[in-house]
């Protein structure tokens, strides 16, 4: 970590979570070691894990209610789900990913954070899983019509769909505005910053009806 930015955002996000700051670098160095070597991230996003991934991914934090049921679904490395589970104990997380060796990296990360007593890892695709939960989070896996598809069965009615998006988020809302509406569902844009020196960034959250 030689940039400022991501040393600032470091400091930002153990400030901000003192009390789970040392699982946090945990995870991280988790993520710059076997995220890499084993293809989940990228060979330069090991200088920006702080600021563009768990930073990112902990934006939700304040979007998602006390207690909740949470599937994050196309979990890849985690994001944004263990962030959210090592700084929230009171949520169950239900991690869902169809890849062998991404569930394997998952369960390996959880076992290692001491997470398996309210995390699971869950190798299968979204639309194949059969629970239901009361948030469902995500990070670029697909367009939100995509994404309703295989979504909505999983929160029904009284629970919400976040999926972190970009510049995007307008513009994918209006596309699946047929998906929508056949499903009573509403779709609005959040604005949302975890901490000073950590970038913001936004989120679809989708609710029904």
């Amino acid at each position: 970590m030689s940039d400022e930015p991501e040393l600032a955002a470091a400091s930002a996000l153990e400030n901000a979570y003192p009390q789970s700051a040392e699982r946090l670098k945990r995870y991280v160095d988790i993520l710059a070691s076997r995220g890499i070597s084993w293809g989940l991230m990228g060979p330069r996003e090991g200088e920006r894990l702080w600021q563009r991934h768990v930073g990112n991914s902990l934006a939700l934090d304040d979007a998602v209610p006390q207690g909740s049921d949470v599937a994050d679904v196309g979990s890849g490395a985690g994001l944004p789900g263990l962030p959210l589970a090592i700084v929230r104990p009171d949520l169950r997380v239900t991690l869902i990913e169809p890849l062998l060796r991404r569930a394997n990296f998952l369960q390996e990360a959880v076992d290692e954070l001491g997470l398996g007593d309210r995390v699971t890892v869950v190798r299968a695709r979204a639309e194949d899983v059969r629970e239901r939960y009361d948030v469902v989070v995500c990070r670029a896996v697909a367009p939100l019509e995509k994404l309703l598809k295989w979504t909505l069965p999983l929160f029904g009615d009284g629970g919400q769909l976040l999926a972190l998006k970009g510049e995007s988020a307008e513009e994918e809302i209006r596309a699946a505005g047929k998906p929508l509406s056949v499903s009573g569902a509403r779709a609005e844009v959040l604005e949302l910053r975890v901490a000073a020196g950590v970038e913001g960034t936004r989120a679809i959250r989708v609710t029904t009806r």
